[in-house]
């Protein structure tokens, strides 16, 4: 992993694959760290034949943190300034445009990024993300208390407390896998422990506008893929998604919930790929 500066703040990222394919920039959610990105789903899209880059957002991981006391009236920033970030992680790596996936915020901040930066985006895959319409995909009662139970600084019942969060957003359908999922959270406690930073991400979340007529504009090869059994952004955010922009298409996955049980991989992987061909001979290149 290394650090740049972008966009005023510092981004730690990794990069897997060859820097001679066409680069392939990986989005996180709210409080996630990029080594949710699973290392073998990132060797999964890198044997593919790309560039693949994860990278910590502002207030998570080992990146910049906002200094200031979250307030949900006045927030440190927005989505839009959480593009930019992006945008300026990929002028720090010397990177005209690339290939976006983005999930749940990462997905919306993905949408950002092609709405304000369209020429940066050769193509544009949503996982489990909305438009911020305020109405479609929004949580399930059970989710939105499971994510606000915060467990308390204690780490072991830290873990057990997110462990119990990530079984409800898991959905009924898949076997929850537990030493996966056991060992990403202890690895991003010990690696930082910042609840802060997801208040601040949380308002900037809140106080973003609807993207759905910026989105209509787009004219970028788009994948949406959500699970109908999520019950923390409602599938009907991702149907919002690709409603909103033009020739979008999208993958309604049966029983899966808010995350990317491993069963999946293969067919996820294959689906974005697929996406990144719409985009012909508009490979990225460095710069």
């Amino acid at each position: 992993m290394a650090i740049v500066q972008a966009n005023g703040i510092e981004i730690d990222y990794e990069t897997f694959g060859s820097a001679d394919d066409p680069p392939m920039l990986l989005i996180q959610g709210l409080q996630g760290q990029q080594i949710v990105w699973d290392e073998r789903f990132c060797a999964q899209l890198a044997a593919r034949g790309f560039l693949i880059i994860r990278f910590d957002n502002r207030d998570i991981g080992l990146s910049t943190k906002t200094p200031t006391a979250p307030d949900p009236s006045r927030p440190a920033y927005l989505l839009a300034d959480m593009a930019e970030d992006a945008a300026g992680l990929l002028d720090a790596l010397g990177i005209d445009a690339a290939h976006v996936v983005g999930v749940s915020m990462g997905g919306m901040i993905s949408q950002s990024l092609a709405i304000a930066h369209p020429d940066r985006v050769l193509s544009l895959c949503s996982i489990m993300s909305n438009t911020g319409d305020g109405v479609t995909g929004q949580p399930h009662p059970e989710a939105f208390a499971a994510m606000m139970r915060s467990g308390g600084d204690d780490r072991a019942n830290r873990i057990e407390n997110s462990l119990a969060m990530w079984r409800v957003l898991w959905g009924p359908h898949f076997e929850f896998e537990e030493e996966r999922m056991r060992g990403r959270i202890e690895r991003a406690y010990d690696r930082c422990f910042h609840p802060i930073g997801t208040m601040h991400q949380l308002i900037a979340i809140a106080n973003s506008p609807d993207r759905t007529p910026a989105l209509r504009n787009l004219d970028i090869p788009t994948l949406v893929i959500h699970g109908d059994a999520d019950p923390l952004v409602d599938v009907s955010g991702g149907r919002a998604t690709a409603d909103a922009i033009p020739n979008a298409k999208m993958i309604e996955i049966q029983g899966m919930g808010h995350d990317l049980p491993n069963p999946l991989w293969d067919a996820i992987v294959d689906a974005i790929v697929t996406n990144t061909e719409r985009a012909g001979d508009a490979n990225a290149r460095t710069a």
